[in-house]
Formats: C-alpha cells, structure tokens, sequence
C-alpha cells in the first residue's frame, strides 16, 4: 500500500484514508475525491445580483466488510480518522451482502478529447462577469422583452479514484455553463428561456440571451390549441425532459433487477422505430459527462443500448453487474464526493442513419419545453405533460404561439414511430435532435 508523501496533495489524503479504513478493518476500501475552484455570477433583471468565486474540494470513502458496504465523507483533512472508523461501521451495522461481488480492478483507460480547457481553468469574476454581461447585451437587442434572471458558470476540477485493489486514477476537466429567463409584454405577458453549456470557454453569451428574449417575444399572443391527434416536433429539451422521467430509469440495470422496468426480458426485441439508435458513450468528444472513467474507476467506453430499434442491454455500475454476472459498463455516476455512485447516464445519444429536416413540410405542434414530466410512470412509460412555448407550425405559414396545451401518451409507444431532425443538441447528459411523433393534445 502507497503511504502519503510530504506534500498535503488530496492524492495523498486519499491513499491516508484508504489505509486507515484498512485499519479499521476494511477488507476492500475506495476512496474518491474532488477539488476544483468555481466562478458564478447570478442576474436579476438587468443587475448583477451576486459574484462569487469559491474552492471545494473533498473525499468519500466507501468500507467493505464482508460483501456490506458502509459510506462516508469529509471535506476536513483533519477528520479522516474518524471517517473511515464511520464507514467501517456503517458497513458492519447493516450486514453482509450476497449480492456483493468485489470493487473494480485496473484496467486501461482512455482519455476522451475536448473536457479541458486551460482558459476556463484561469478565469476569473472579472472575465465572468462580461460574460455575463453578453448575456444581457444580447436580451437587450430583442425589443419588447427584457430579462428576468440569469447566471454563468466556469468550473474546473479535478476527480481522483483509488481503492484497495489497485486502481490510481485522476482527471482534470472544465465546464462553463449560462442561462437566461426573460418576459415579455404586450397584451398578455409570455415567457422565455435559452442556456448554454460547454466543456470551452465560450467568447460571448449573447446569442443566449437574444434566444431567451426572441422566445418570449415570439410566444405572445397565444390562442386556444386545438384537441385530438397531431404530430408534434418535441425540440431537444422537451425530448430530453420527457426521456429523463421515462425511458431513462427503464434502462439501468437496477430498476431492471428490481423488476421497475417494462423492459425487462425484452433484450433482442423491438422497441423503437428500425431508424433509431441510441448510445451512451463515456468517451464523446467534448461530451458534458465525459470522462476517461466512472466515478468508481472503470473505464468508460461507448454502449450501444438500441440498433435498428432493437433493445441490446442495459447500463450497469458495477454492482448491479456483479448480480447479472457481467462486466460493468462504466456507468457508475456520482452527484459529488458525498455521494454513493449509482447507475446512471454518461452521454445518452439518440440518433437516426434517417435523420432528416423535420421543418421543411412539418404541420403540426412545435413543442420547446414540458412541464410537469417528473409525474410520468416510470415503470408503465405513461406521460401527461404541458407544453412550454408551443407553437402550430405549417408549410408557408409563420408560427402561432398556443396559449396552454396538455401532451398524452405512453414513450415506449411513441419511441416505435419517432424521427428524428437533424438540429442536435446536448441537453445535460443527453444528446439529442428534435423529433417528429405522433400524440394526443389537449388544448386549453
């Protein structure tokens, strides 16, 4: 076992805690960590509300005595004695774990391109500050609407994985991230909303912000959708928000073994359109989760989960795969270093060999945001949602904002007819161009 150096590196706080938690006991031992610096400046109409910068950094250690797991964290060096005597205790208080087959080992890993940038890296409140000051500048230019609220981001961190079994990785990676709320009125008051999200330090903002302004002015004047049976174009955050709360949980490894998912046994067979694809690739370029491993040191790779519609498996940490007797697919997520890893998207990328514009001869509902979907059925796949900024869209006509509309349906019904556009775009960790389906309205 390596002993820490002279230096106070969280490296070297790491590999202390895992030997402590070996003293303690610990028959297997892991121990990941975090430390990074931040950059935030929050908007409130057309003043800075708050400029921030902040330092974080911190370890989570996870004990395992006999096939039992116990968990604990610090962001106090100081305190590591007492957090692996806590994890140690934990794992012996809830018992031993059949389930339970082992931590990972090493194995090689490759380092994904386009996470880091040196610029983000050394930015600072001023530099964030135009930023956000772009932001504006862009709203400003939209008149008849004006900002509500807004924020920029720059992150960068640094992620480190070791445990009692060998494996010694860390990344560095960024982030920067901003987003825009606007209103408008002018006989009636409609809504708007643009964000942005990049592993580069991105020149100007202000593209988002004349986005989130054009939205509101754009949604004004909104009248009664009509009811029945429509196509509808769900832009990349509908999909997005829609796929989360639904199709999602379907496909990780836990809620399949727990028997919450409709699409257990169903491997090998039909699910979605033969034009569709979906992946979750660890490795994308310049991918918003990204990164040569998972948060418990596996090596990321690119799964494919549906091919010409069939489903091919699911996503696995290494947990769940030691219950099915497979390998891990590298899924292993973590919100933060106080947090347990989980199964859970990487980059989830819906595409089509078909894809096609999806605008040019579209009549329908054009759809740009839900609210409501975190009420969809996960198990069952049933939804009903409202629609945010919607619009009837047909050939040679300009778009009519709809005041209210209300979207039924089931997504493993609509995954079997869905196209998909050729605008993709990443929303969180999912990836994805519009799509053209078939759907229920309810207009109000």
């Amino acid at each position: 076992m390596r002993t820490s150096g002279t230096s106070d590196s969280l490296l070297d706080y790491a590999y202390r805690l895992l030997d402590l938690a070996e003293r303690e006991g610990a028959q297997e031992a892991e121990v990941f960590g975090i430390q990074g610096h931040s950059v935030d400046v929050d908007l409130r109409k057309n003043a800075v509300e708050l400029a921030s910068e902040s330092f974080h950094c911190g370890l989570g250690l996870r004990a395992v005595v006999l096939g039992s797991v116990g968990f604990s964290s610090t962001s106090n060096m100081g305190l590591l004695e007492l957090v692996a005597r806590s994890a140690v205790k934990s794992a012996r208080a809830r018992g031993s774990d059949d389930a339970w087959r082992s931590l990972p080992h090493p194995e090689k890993i490759v380092h994904p391109t386009g996470i880091y940038d040196a610029q983000l890296e050394r930015i600072g409140p001023e530099e964030c500050l135009d930023l956000a000051m772009s932001l504006q500048r862009g709203c400003a230019e939209i008149k008849g609407a004006e900002p509500v609220s807004g924020s920029v981001g720059c992150v960068f961190g640094k992620d480190y994985v070791v445990n009692s079994l060998g494996i010694e990785l860390q990344e560095t990676s960024t982030m920067m991230h901003a987003s825009m709320e606007t209103i408008a009125r002018a006989g009636g008051v409609a809504t708007g909303s643009e964000f942005q999200n990049s592993r580069m330090l991105q020149p100007s903002l202000e593209d988002v912000g004349r986005a989130a302004a054009e939205m509101a002015k754009a949604s004004l004047g909104g009248t009664k959708g009509e009811s029945g049976n429509f196509d509808v174009l769900l832009k990349p955050i509908a999909v997005a928000e829609l796929l989360e709360a639904t199709l999602l949980p379907a496909i990780y490894a836990d809620s399949v073994q727990k028997g919450r998912s409709s699409l257990r046994g169903r491997v090998g067979e039909k699910i979605a359109s033969e034009s569709l694809q979906i992946t979750d690739d660890g490795l994308l370029s310049g991918g918003l989760d990204s990164s040569s491993f998972d948060g418990e040191g596996v090596p990321s790779q690119r799964n494919v989960l549906v091919e010409d519609g069939i489903l091919l498996g699911f996503l696995y940490d290494s947990y769940t795969a030691g219950k099915d007797g497979v390998k891990s697919t590298g899924n292993a997520v973590r919100s933060g270093y106080s947090d347990v890893p989980r199964v859970g998207i990487r980059n989830f990328i819906m595409s089509s060999p078909a894809a096609h514009d999806l605008f040019a001869e579209a009549e329908g509902y054009l759809v740009n945001g839900l609210i409501g979907a975190h009420t969809a059925n996960p198990i069952s796949g049933d939804f009903s949602v409202e629609a945010r900024n919607v619009f009837y869209i047909a050939p040679g006509e300009d778009p009519k904002p709809i005041r209210s509309l209300m979207l039924a349906g089931n997504i493993f019904e609509t995954l079997l007819e869905m196209e998909l556009g050729t605008d993709v775009r990443s929303v969180g960790g999912i990836v994805t161009p519009t799509a053209k389906v078939r759907m229920n309205v309810i207009g109000s």
